[in-house]
């Protein structure tokens, strides 16, 4: 498995520029000019539909399993998932999200370490929700990284705190950990990392109200109006409005 730190084989290397060659000459300027809409900075794209740039990622990692086995999937999107064009880093993504469970504890740090490159909402929340998360969930040990990132320096950090939990919320875990993170969170003023806090206690809301419910009451003095009643989004009317009445 990858090594966190490891140089790049130069097969991987190779690999990783041929991907980039595709992307950049298969794209669409006029898909390229639509997507920034979706983005508050300015974003590098090569212009592809997600679903399109999905199942080219998917064949891509049957060729690279093939030729290099589960390892090598994951050295060449550790060449992929860098700042640059936002496509590279999806495909990144996309080439390993079908793998969380045959992936080990070196791979999970190699994944947190991607934090550190990410540029926009869409690379944190692939990287979130497709790796990260089901990782997590799988081994909920994992989820005692979260208290580290909630106090990080790095939006993305912050924001993955939060989000990293979603999946395992799902399924009836963490509930600990993200009403710790959640009190953490509360004050922070980033946009991006509110909208994923109240992300967070919305799944939680949903997977679980009863349980749900008295904290966004405990919190809700303290809590932005967008933590707030994004957390409401999936209660019923009257469940929302036991949370919002003052």
């Amino acid at each position: 498995m990858q090594a966190t730190g490891a140089a790049p084989s130069r097969e991987a290397t190779k690999t990783a520029q041929e991907v980039r060659q595709a992307l950049a000459g298969r794209g669409s300027a006029a898909i390229a000019a639509s997507s920034q809409r979706f983005f508050k900075e300015r974003v590098k794209a090569h212009g592809w539909k997600t679903a399109t740039l999905r199942g080219f990622a998917h064949e891509w990692r049957r060729k690279l399993t093939k030729e290099g086995g589960i390892s090598f999937v994951v050295e060449v999107a550790d060449q992929l998932f860098r700042p640059g064009f936002n496509e590279e880093k999806n495909f990144a993504i996309f080439l390993l999200e079908q793998s969380p469970a045959k992936l080990s504890e070196a791979e999970f740090r190699l994944f947190e370490d991607w934090l550190d490159r990410v540029e926009n909402w869409s690379d944190h929340d692939g990287l979130t929700m497709y790796l990260l998360g089901p990782m997590m969930a799988a081994k909920p040990q994992r989820a005692n990284r979260v208290r580290q990132w909630s106090r990080s320096s790095n939006i993305w950090k912050r924001r993955a705190a939060a989000v990293t939990l979603i999946r395992g919320l799902r399924r009836g875990l963490f509930w600990r950990e993200a009403q710790q993170v959640a009190r953490v969170l509360l004050s922070d003023e980033d946009l991006m990392v509110q909208k994923g806090l109240g992300w967070m206690l919305r799944e939680a809301a949903k997977a679980n109200p009863a349980q749900t419910i008295p904290f966004l009451i405990s919190i809700r003095e303290k809590a932005s109006r967008l933590v707030v009643r994004t957390a409401c989004e999936t209660l019923s009317l009257s469940q929302r409005s036991q949370v919002l009445s003052s």
